[in-house]
C-alpha cells in the first residue's frame, strides 16, 4: 500500500472495528486482509436486496408472499456478483443446509410485513450514498438501507438489522450507525431527521430515536476523536489489540499477537519520532 492509500474516510462499520479493536481496523483497512464468508452475514445481505428490490413493485403487490418469491431470484444474483459465496455450500451436495439458510431467510422477510406496512411506504431513497466532508476536513460516508420524506418534509432514517434488538443499556451502541448517517444527513442537506429506526427482524422489534442538534453535535466531536487516534496508529504504525469476547468470531487470529501470531509487515511509512506516544491506536474520552 503506498503513501496516497491511506485511510481518507470515515464509515460506520470501519468506526466501529476501531472501537472494537484497532488491529481489526487495521487489518481490514490497512493490510486488507481476506474475509470468509460467513452464512448470518451473507443471509442479511440477502433479506437486504429483497426488502429493496420489493419497493420496484407497485404498492398493491408487495405482499410477503411476493417478497418470499423474490428470494431465489437474489441469491442467483448474489452467486453472480460475488461467486465466492458460494463457498458456503460447497459441502452440502444435496442443497438440504441451502434449503434451510433460504428458509430463515425467509422468515426474517415474512416477519417485516408485522413491522411495517410497505404498501404504505413510499421511500424517497433506498440503499442511498451518502458521503460529506466536515469543517475539519474529515470526510464521513455510508449508505443508508432507506429514506422516508413525509408530505410535512420530514425525514425519517430507517435500517433493517436481521439479528435480535439489544437489551435497552445497549442501545446506545446499537444506535451509533444511525446518528453517524443522520449527522452526515444533517451536515450535507442542512435537514436534521426527524427520527432514527432501527426494524430488527431476528426478534420482531422496532427501535426508534428522534435526534437533537446537541445529540449529533456530539456524535461529530465523538468522529473526530477517533479520527484523531486512528491518524496517530496510521503514522506510528501502533495498532494494539483489543481483546474481547469478539475475538472468537475473528477471521484474523493467526495474525494477532494475542493468539501467538504475527501481523503482516506494515505497509506504510512510521514517523518515529510519535512512536513514543502511549496512547496510540486508542480514543481518548470525548
Amino acid at each position: 500500500m503506498s503513501e496516497t492509500q491511506r485511510p481518507d474516510s470515515l464509515s460506520p462499520s470501519r468506526a466501529s472495528d476501531f472501537m472494537q479493536c484497532p488491529l481489526l481496523y487495521r487489518f481490514r483497512v490497512i493490510d486488507k486482509l481476506p474475509e470468509k464468508p460467513s452464512e448470518a452475514a451473507t443471509r442479511g445481505t440477502l433479506v437486504h436486496a429483497v426488502l429493496e428490490r420489493l419497493f420496484d413493485d407497485p404498492a398493491a403487490d408487495r405482499t410477503a408472499v411476493r417478497a418470499k418469491a423474490m428470494i431465489p431470484a437474489q441469491w442467483d444474483r448474489l452467486l453472480l456478483q460475488r461467486p465466492e459465496l458460494g463457498e458456503l455450500f460447497a459441502e452440502d451436495a444435496r442443497g438440504e443446509r441451502l434449503a434451510r439458510w433460504l428458509g430463515e431467510a425467509a422468515q426474517l422477510v415474512e416477519r417485516w410485513f408485522s413491522l411495517e406496512d410497505p404498501t404504505r411506504l413510499e421511500p424517497a431513497e433506498r440503499e442511498l450514498f451518502v458521503e460529506t466532508e466536515l469543517e475539519s476536513g474529515l470526510r464521513l460516508r455510508g449508505v443508508i438501507d432507506r429514506v422516508d420524506v413525509a408530505p410535512t418534509g420530514e425525514v425519517r432514517l430507517v435500517d433493517y438489522k436481521t439479528g435480535k434488538a439489544p437489551r435497552p443499556e445497549y442501545s446506545e451502541g446499537a444506535l451509533f450507525q444511525m446518528k453517524f448517517y443522520a449527522l452526515v444527513i444533517w451536515r450535507l442537506k442542512r435537514v436534521l431527521p426527524r427520527r432514527l429506526q432501527l426494524v430488527y427482524l431476528g426478534s420482531g422489534e422496532v427501535l426508534t430515536y428522534d435526534p437533537a442538534p446537541g445529540d449529533l453535535e456530539r456524535m461529530e466531536r465523538k468522529l473526530l476523536a477517533l479520527w484523531e487516534a486512528i491518524d496517530r496508529a496510521t503514522r506510528t504504525g501502533d495498532w494494539r489489540p483489543r481483546p474481547t469476547k469478539l475475538c472468537g468470531w475473528c477471521d484474523h487470529q493467526s495474525f494477532c499477537p494475542e493468539f501467538g501470531g504475527t501481523p503482516p509487515v506494515y505497509p506504510l511509512s512510521v514517523s518515529p519520532a510519535a512512536s513514543a506516544e502511549d496512547d496510540q491506536g486508542r480514543m481518548g474520552p470525548v
